[in-house]
């Protein structure tokens, strides 16, 4: 009877104790590029709108930790504390290409390093050029290519075996051109969409993120989008698939992640909170303007985790068919 007692105790002491105080500080977001670039405007839009689903203590801080095509920032964030405080903003290059492409591999298991939270967002790339390049179109741009000019057609990238890294070795690889553009990296896809703008570099293939305020105004030219569909913010711009180069199709992505061994609790919480993020007509549209649709699919942290197993056998299977290796 005594026993009886005391657990009818402890079970009511168990419902009145207070529901996990999560977030009870700031939150980092980290990112790893330079201001700027496609995942850190990603990364500012979603924090703005993030916080207030959070709640009073949700405040969302972004932090760049730029370096080796957000390598470095991925390595770090596997050693922090998986108390839902620091989390990474990441996209294709580092989680799914770099795994695949470099050459050694990554210091981290994309799959097994990490809790995968939510995913926000897809976006094709887009091959630009500086206003003043010759052809202006995606026939004549790769007509100009195959013509050998590519000696004289140096491309910048914001970085080694990043997404535009690799899909401009995938465009000169389809053209049979393989290896013989000489390839700029910079430090960020702003930086290297900046670089085109001045004509420092001819041109390259931009998440359309990095690039689509400067192909707004005219700073650069955007010759054509690599997704298989156009993108719903820049209907005029052609794909290389109806164009050029059919069944050319790569999209980037961005999804939240954090170290492993988050508490379920936390995760539900942060996921639930990206989600009604996503649902806000106004963070919508800023996303769609700067080049990323919203993800609209199931995205509870297990669609999240399958949805990196897939991109991870999907990239695993264009550097098969490619013969793309990217060298640190």
């Amino acid at each position: 009877m005594l026993r009886r007692s005391l657990l009818g105790v402890t079970l009511a002491v168990g419902l009145t104790l207070p529901a996990l105080a999560f977030p009870d500080r700031t939150i980092n977001l980290a990112v790893g590029f330079a201001p700027g670039g496609s995942t850190d405007i990603t990364s500012r839009l979603l924090a703005d709108r993030l916080g207030p689903a959070l709640g009073a203590e949700g405040r969302v801080v972004v932090e760049n930790r730029a370096g080796a095509s957000g390598m470095i920032a991925s390595d770090w964030l596997r050693r922090q504390n998986p108390d839902g405080h620091v989390l990474m903003l990441v996209e294709a290059s580092s989680h799914a290409l770099a795994p695949n492409a470099l050459v050694g591999g990554t210091r981290y298991d994309p799959l097994a390093d990490y809790t995968h939270i939510a995913i926000v967002g897809t976006g094709p790339m887009i091959v630009v050029a500086q206003p003043g390049f010759p052809a202006r179109t995606p026939q004549a741009m790769v007509a100009r290519m195959r013509e050998g000019g590519a000696e004289a057609l140096p491309f910048a990238s914001s970085g080694v075996a990043s997404m535009p890294h690799l899909s401009a070795e995938m465009f000169a690889s389809v053209m049979g051109q393989g290896g013989r553009f000489a390839h700029v990296p910079y430090r960020s896809g702003g930086l290297m969409v900046e670089s085109i703008a001045k004509a420092e570099t001819q041109w390259g293939v931009a998440v359309l993120a990095s690039a689509a305020a400067q192909v707004r105004d005219g700073r650069v030219l955007g010759v054509a989008v690599t997704g298989l569909e156009r993108f719903p913010s820049f209907p005029d711009i052609p794909t290389l698939n109806e164009s050029a180069l059919p069944g050319f199709d790569l999209e980037n992505w961005f999804a939240v992640i954090g170290p492993r061994g988050m508490p379920d609790a936390v995760v539900a919480r942060l996921n639930q909170a990206i989600r009604e993020a996503l649902t806000q007509p106004t963070l919508r549209e800023r996303l769609l303007l700067a080049g990323v649709a919203p993800w609209t699919r199931p995205n509870a942290p297990a669609d999240a985790a399958a949805f990196f197993r897939s991109e991870m056998a999907k990239f695993r299977d264009v550097v098969a068919r490619t013969g793309v290796k990217l060298e640190q």
